[in-house]
């Protein structure tokens, strides 16, 4: 075969580093880009920060006399399967003293050199061990009881059964079931009360004995919590009542009743982060019109450090290349970051605009919206729209979104439209509202209700909405 030399021109798209900054950027929630700026500002001494401080805005603390919304971050839950167990019950365990852990002494005289610090919550099992500090038992039932504290969920559960805890024990510290049970009997006497339950009926139960025998209904919610709790999880009403042979206000009193406890008594023990929002945008009405402006405290304040620009212009004959990259590289930061949120305000106006109704009525005002509708409104690319609208939040008088909420798919109506999803969850949130709890209404009859108003919509598509929302079936939400 023949090799010849070939000349061809074509065009293709080159990611300069540049454009691979700016679509980095673009793609950062504001705490994201805020750390990131942090690095450039340590590497890069050409950069520098307006703000004296150079912290990390604050949350937006008050916005039309709002607070700034918390999001409750549940901290990651430590296993138990396997409890530690070589603190307690180890070959040298000292089980002639007074059990529980010891705490260092130290001379009064010292005390100035340390300062106040805030005392933290007590997790459950620091509680747990306190309340069996105070108690007056034998140094081997002590034990004992902090063993089965250990072996506790973050519920506040003995998921294990005696049994298999018994075994975990040395041999050679002969414990018995009994005495491990004779254990839980002191446990399940502590703070908080139903704690060393090994299920939900036994934690109820144990609530319920905790509470004075004059309690109206008290006997009637022991009997249900003992042997029908899952006839009242299923609101198998006709057969609680037969089982129990009462009336139907004697069956709701103790419904009530154990409504009022708590299933889950560890669970105000285990701690929490707090997660602060920093809108990116805020949503004001102006003259009748929405306006979608940019929130200043979420904007990082850059500026180039006119030090050492105006060393690297007086020495331009000299060498200087280090310089003049980081120069360079120090404005490339600063425009990306400034046409970044000139991109996260245009997506948000188009989004307001579009979604006025929903401003002015709420979710059931919400048009069906997708990406490429903004798109091809703003000539951009779908996908830098969806890293617009990814963790980027906008502060509106109805609370605080991310901008993809406002994005949604849509059902059909009779009059050839359509509805958003987010307005049918809405309409299906007020019709479970306002229904009757004797009787419920069903998936189809939700449906039928929305079909006389238009909105076609299937029984499926009701039952997959309902559940998004969390809200029971018809026969979990049937009451007395």
């Amino acid at each position: 075969m023949k090799q010849t030399l070939q000349l061809k021109l074509s065009q293709h798209l080159t990611l300069t580093p540049q454009l691979q900054q700016s679509i980095r950027l673009l793609q950062l929630s504001t705490m994201e880009l805020n750390q990131e700026l942090e690095k450039f500002l340590a590497e890069n001494p050409l950069l520098e920060r307006e703000d004296a401080d150079g912290e990390i805005p604050a949350p937006l603390a008050h916005m039309n006399g709002e607070p700034a919304t918390a999001l409750q971050a549940p901290a990651e839950e430590a296993s138990v399967e396997n409890p530690p167990q070589t603190d307690i019950f180890s070959a040298d365990a000292d089980w002639g003293g007074e059990g529980g852990s010891s705490s260092g002494t130290r001379d009064d005289a010292d005390d100035g050199d340390f300062f106040q610090v805030p005392a933290e919550s007590p997790n459950l099992r620091e509680h747990l061990h306190r309340q069996l500090s105070l108690t007056q038992l034998e140094p081997r039932d002590r034990n004992l009881v902090a063993f089965l504290i250990e072996a506790l969920d973050e519920g506040g559960y003995l998921t294990q059964p005696i049994e298999e805890l018994a075994q975990l024990v040395p041999e050679e510290l002969q414990i018995e079931p009994e005495e491990l049970a004779i254990a839980l009997k002191h446990l399940q006497n502590f703070d908080p009360t139903g704690v060393g339950a090994r299920n939900c009926s036994e934690c109820l139960e144990l609530q319920l004995l905790a509470l004075p025998e004059s309690t109206p209904s008290r006997a009637t919610a022991l009997a249900v919590a003992h042997e029908h709790l899952q006839l009242l999880a299923a609101r198998d009403f006709s057969k609680l009542r037969k089982a129990l042979q009462c009336g139907d206000d004697e069956l709701r009193q103790a419904q009530r009743l154990i409504q009022s406890l708590n299933p889950r008594p560890g669970a105000a023990f285990s701690t929490s982060e707090t997660r602060y929002i920093v809108p990116d945008v805020v949503v004001k009405k102006i003259k009748n019109v929405w306006v979608a402006s940019l929130n200043p405290d979420a904007l990082p304040k850059l500026r180039i450090n006119r030090m050492y620009a105006d060393i690297l212009q007086n020495n331009r004959s000299q060498s200087g290349g280090q310089l003049s990259h980081q120069l360079q590289e120090a404005r490339w930061l600063i425009k990306n970051v400034q046409q970044r949120f000139e991109t996260i305000l245009r997506v948000s106006q188009a989004i307001v605009d579009r979604q006025r109704h929903f401003f002015e009525h709420g979710e059931v005002g919400m048009r069906p919206l997708v990406l490429r509708e903004i798109a091809n409104t703003l000539g951009l690319h779908e996908s830098t729209v969806s890293r617009v609208t990814t963790q980027k939040f906008m502060f509106t008088p109805r609370g605080i979104f991310e901008l993809k909420y406002f994005f949604g798919s849509h059902v059909a109506t009779e009059t050839g439209g359509a509805c958003s999803a987010t307005a049918i969850r809405a309409l299906l949130k007020q019709l479970v509202a306002a229904e009757d709890a004797r009787k419920p209404l069903s998936d189809s009859k939700i449906a039928e209700i929305l079909s006389q108003q238009g909105i076609v919509v299937a029984r499926r598509t009701i039952a997959k909405y309902r559940e998004s929302l969390q809200i029971p079936s018809v026969s979990m939400r049937k009451s007395l």
